[in-house]
């Protein structure tokens, strides 16, 4: 159907639209709206909300007829019979715009999507914006065509439904979806006759008739639409009398839930992982802002309760200057899912808390000897040894020809333990942790394939560069470059959630797979998002990731770094495992793994000046420093895998093969 005015009106916009956003037809016939983007944990409850609108998605059918009849029946009572211009109502708002009068109304249901398409959608700047409400002429006439355009392509229900998911119902919530659930805890589809009534009723003013702060009016508000839906058949007496006498319902605290990972708890860092994660996968900010896909991670939540119980009792969150991280990565031939990722830190940017990736990001003061790994997966992949092999242990104070200062001077190299036997077993060694045997070996290996070894087997932000000056050389480099023999002792930067995602490469038989957060992502319409995610990649053969895993299976028994931890929770289960502390105790770090869970967790001086840490109840700094690998952080370890693990199958480590139980020249 069409109308004599909108002639008149199209001639006239010619001569004087301007200012509007002026939206395409075609984008507005396309409908799409920003919409909220929801994380949630593996069983699919919602972790964290990414929008700048908080607008869910409805369709039709998930909107309640009340509703639809509501806003019909307060803001469009001939809806269903003009063809997108009711034509009386708009000369009416024309003349009264154009003299300087008061706004009239007069604009439909299609009018005002347009408009609120034009304001919440195309609308990029402030100036934008303005000019989407500003009482214009040129505006009322922008309007008027597009609808009729929309009227002529659309059916009425599909632009009621549009016009329900876009408009704005106060206290931050957009569209009906969301208003159904800040206001009443439910959803679009189960709205009442007097919620729906509330709801059509704000429309006009959402400030005025906020039933949280100005109760009697939007009481009073509500009973307008109700006494209007009766006049117009929608309801009958019973109805419309019952929905009157009815109480408002609303929730007293309503508003929208908080935007981003600092609403997340103790998932934040968890969910500012996807976050990053996604954002390397090609999604950018303006996307996961207003996509409204639906992110499944892998998150176990129970894993997560257990992994944050055990860093707080290790390590109180308000324990000053001294973090405790821990990851969790389920080992696997196609996929490493993390399952948990905390920290005893809150994630967030008030007092005690940290808005930095504590768990994933690298921290500066390094891990200790679980590099030592390293070094021996490459010394056994060159045939040099084997987990059997008998190597030296020289005496504290071994001045190695490669271990050297920054002006190039030997500097002698010293370990924690000054009774060590002068030979041990590969294995012997991994668990008791020399320093000397490792720099002694490393004279044979050369660094630079153990820096690329670190790298294949997990360690992978030593792509990162050294610094923020173009043409920066990454930290590998730097360290080949650089000759730095105590890349061996775990002095680089380091990634916990790496370190964790490095004894589940191993424990997949030697195949690396990035350590992903992600299940799934859909659209708003539930179909599948495919996400680019890197390839696993066989790392190390699979006799050698095998036979290095039994290897490490003696630092929780006698003699080992780890025992006194393991034994305090009552831990028996065969664990691949490594300790690490850094020569001045301002770090220490421990991974550990099952075949059925990798993790790794360290403890570390997360200030800006970090000191020495003293391991205790709980650890603190202090001047000289007492923290182990196998203290605090297999503490973390220990409870929080005993935990997660209770119930399930105690299975044996793969076993090792027998040609790297002794080198190939042995």
């Amino acid at each position: 159907m069409s109308f004599p005015v909108v002639g008149g009106i199209g001639l006239l916009a010619a001569q004087v639209s301007s200012g509007s956003v002026n939206v395409a037809p075609a984008a507005l016939l396309a409908g799409n709206t920003p919409d909220v983007t929801t994380v949630t944990d593996s069983t699919g409850k919602p972790i964290a909300y990414l929008y700048d609108q908080f607008r869910l998605p409805a369709t039709s059918a998930q909107i309640s007829p009340a509703m639809k009849a509501a806003i019909v029946a307060i803001e469009d009572r001939r809806f269903f019979e003009h063809g997108g211009v009711d034509p009386v109502g708009t000369v009416r708002a024309l003349v009264n715009d154009a003299g300087g009068g008061a706004q009239q109304g007069g604009s439909t249901l299609t009018q005002q999507y347009v408009k609120n398409y034009e304001l919440y959608v195309a609308a990029t700047t402030d100036a934008q914006r303005q000019a989407a409400i500003a009482p214009s002429l040129a505006r009322k006439i922008h309007e008027a065509e597009l609808a009729v355009q929309l009227d002529n392509e659309l059916s009425k229900d599909e632009i009621l439904t549009r016009y329900l998911d876009i408009v704005y119902f106060g206290h931050g919530a957009y569209g009906v979806a969301a208003a159904a659930q800040v206001y009443f805890g439910t959803t679009a589809a189960q709205l009442t006759i007097p919620e729906a009534a509330l709801l059509a009723g704000m429309v006009q003013s959402p400030t005025q008739y906020d039933p949280v702060q100005h109760p009697d009016a939007a009481t009073a508000r509500r009973n307008v639409v109700i006494q209007q839906m009766h006049q117009l058949g929608s309801i009958n007496d019973a109805d419309a009398a019952a929905a009157t006498a009815s109480p408002l319902g609303v929730s007293p605290t309503a508003d929208v839930p908080d935007e981003g990972c600092t609403a997340a708890g103790d998932a934040g860092y968890f969910c500012a992982y996807v976050v990053r994660y996604l954002k390397q996968a090609g999604f950018t900010s303006e996307q996961l802002a207003s996509g409204g896909y639906t992110v499944r991670t892998t998150l176990d939540p129970d894993a997560l309760a257990k992994a944050k119980a055990a860093v707080d009792s290790q390590v109180p969150p308000t324990t000053p200057h001294v973090a405790d991280v821990l990851s969790f990565v389920q080992p696997g031939q196609s996929q490493h899912r993390i399952t948990a990722m905390v920290a005893n830190r809150t994630y967030g940017n008030g007092p005690g808390q940290s808005s930095y990736g504590l768990p994933f990001q690298p921290e500066n003061l390094g891990a200790g000897s679980v590099y030592k790994i390293f070094t021996a997966a490459t010394a056994m992949e060159q045939g040099l040894i084997g987990i059997d092999s008998v190597i030296d242990v020289p005496p504290s104070g071994y001045v190695s020809p490669i271990y050297k200062d920054g002006s190039g001077h030997a500097i002698p190299v010293h370990n924690a333990e000054e009774t060590l036997a002068p030979q041990l077993t590969l294995t012997k060694a991994l668990a008791e942790s020399p320093n000397t045997a490792f720099v002694k070996l490393e004279e044979s290996t050369g660094i630079a394939p153990i820096v690329d070894m670190a790298l294949r087997l997990g360690m992978t932000s030593l792509n990162d560069a050294v610094s923020d000056q173009p043409g920066a050389l990454s930290i590998a480099d730097t360290v080949k470059a650089e000759k730095q023999a105590s890349f061996t002792l775990g002095v680089t930067p380091t990634s916990d959630l790496e370190l964790a995602n490095v004894d589940a490469t191993l424990q997949s038989h030697g195949m690396w797979c990035p350590p992903t957060p992600i299940d799934s992502v859909t659209d708003e319409n539930g179909n599948p998002v495919p996400i680019k995610e890197q390839a696993c990649n066989q790392a190390v053969a699979p006799a050698l990731a095998d036979t290095l895993a039994n290897g490490l299976s003696q630092d929780d028994g006698p003699g080992g770094t780890s025992a006194a931890a393991a034994s305090a929770e009552d831990w028996h289960r065969p664990t691949s495992a490594k300790t690490g502390t850094t020569q001045i105790f301002q770090s220490a770090a421990f991974v550990g793994a099952t075949p059925q869970l990798a993790g790794a967790a360290i403890v570390f001086d997360d200030s800006r000046n970090p000191r020495p840490i003293c391991d205790g109840s709980p650890p603190s700094t202090c001047s000289s420093g007492t923290l182990f690998g196998g203290g605090a952080p297999a503490r973390t370890f220990y409870k929080a895998a005993n935990d997660i693990l209770a119930g399930t199958p105690v299975v044996p480590l793969a076993a090792p093969a027998p040609e790297y139980l002794r080198g190939r020249d042995s």
